[in-house]
């Protein structure tokens, strides 16, 4: 069964995640025209825009796009409980459901943040796809971060700041997932 549902968190984490960062770049106005942009937005469009007919946007943002993640989310949760004999309400699925969407947001922010911190180190070039698409991802992060913590000597530690705060909150998570099943 360990391999089944290997297969199951991978196939649906990866499409999952595609949802997310589009949902996620869309939130941040992202360059459209990028070619990282245009792959999420072709590969999540097949579910996505008929969902649209019956799902609008709300303030700019694609609600279609939030179903869609959490309803995947809550079809993968519901094959891995089925798949290893593991009885869970409703309501403890959505509760899964809803720690697991936003584990997987605290993760892309926290890869995301680590991935720029180094890159700084390389300085890439500013018109590279990837490094604009993270920079846009992860600004709205970074931004406060560096209100409160300003570079020293020219140093940025924002980063760092965003990196701790990330883990103390995915630590929360856990925390409350343990409360909340029994096991902490």
């Amino acid at each position: 069964m360990t391999a089944i549902v290997f297969l199951v968190q991978t196939l649906f984490g990866f499409f999952i995640l595609a949802v997310m960062l589009r949902f996620l770049l869309q939130c941040v106005r992202a360059d459209f025209y990028n070619p990282l942009v245009q792959f999420l937005v072709r590969m999540t469009n097949p579910p996505l825009l008929p969902m649209r007919r019956f799902i609008p946007g709300y303030k700019g943002l694609d609600l279609a796009s939030v179903v869609l993640a959490f309803a995947l989310q809550l079809i993968e949760m519901l094959l891995i409980t089925l798949l290893l004999g593991q009885p869970v309400g409703i309501g403890g699925l959505l509760v899964l459901t809803m720690l697991e969407l936003l584990k997987l947001l605290i993760n892309i922010y926290l890869w995301g943040v680590i991935i720029q911190a180094l890159l700084s180190w390389f300085n890439p070039d500013p018109y590279h796809p990837a490094a604009r698409v993270l920079a846009q991802l992860t600004e709205p992060v970074l931004r406060p971060a560096r209100r409160l913590l300003p570079p020293i000597s020219g140093v940025d530690l924002s980063p760092m700041l965003v990196i701790v705060a990330l883990i103390f909150i995915s630590l929360l998570l856990q925390d409350f997932l343990g409360m909340w099943t029994g096991l902490g």
